[in-house]
């Protein structure tokens, strides 16, 4: 693969240093991320150690290599659609995750050291296709 300037790459073709953001919905970005642990090349991933018993800021800052989140950070497609970091808060803000779904889905006190990558897919991929039940429910999302 060749290497240019940003200056040489000009004189061949058009180029933008602008880049907009990838509009995709919740439900996207979780199933984004399911496919990124399927095809994931670590078969078992590291979780994070008690999550619920640091305080908020150390929570929100919380990561480490190899984790689920740091899988979903690799995907060039997550990270177009505004995926900052691949820090606990970030995948709290970026999938639209309550603390307790996170915990769920990361945290050392459910797997262990390591939780395999198929595990989370399939929690994501339930979470993705979740569907408030109840009528209330359903007529506030007729109005929402």
């Amino acid at each position: 693969m060749e290497q240019y300037a940003l200056d040489q790459l000009k004189t061949i073709a058009k180029v933008s240093t602008t880049c907009t953001r990838l509009d995709m919905t919740r439900r996207e970005r979780l199933e984004r991320w399911a496919e990124s642990l399927d095809r994931s090349p670590r078969a078992f991933l590291n979780t994070l150690h008690e999550t619920e018993y640091k305080s908020m800021a150390e929570r929100l800052a919380l990561r480490d290599d190899d984790t689920p989140i740091s899988v979903a950070f690799a995907d060039p497609i997550l990270r177009a659609a505004g995926m900052e970091n691949d820090s606990y808060g970030e995948a709290r803000r970026f999938f639209e995750l309550s603390d307790e779904q996170l915990h769920g889905l990361v945290c050392f006190c459910h797997f262990g050291e390591h939780v395999s990558a198929a595990v989370i897919a399939r929690r994501l991929r339930k979470m993705a296709s979740y569907k408030p039940g109840g009528f209330f429910a359903q007529l506030r999302a007729f109005f929402a």
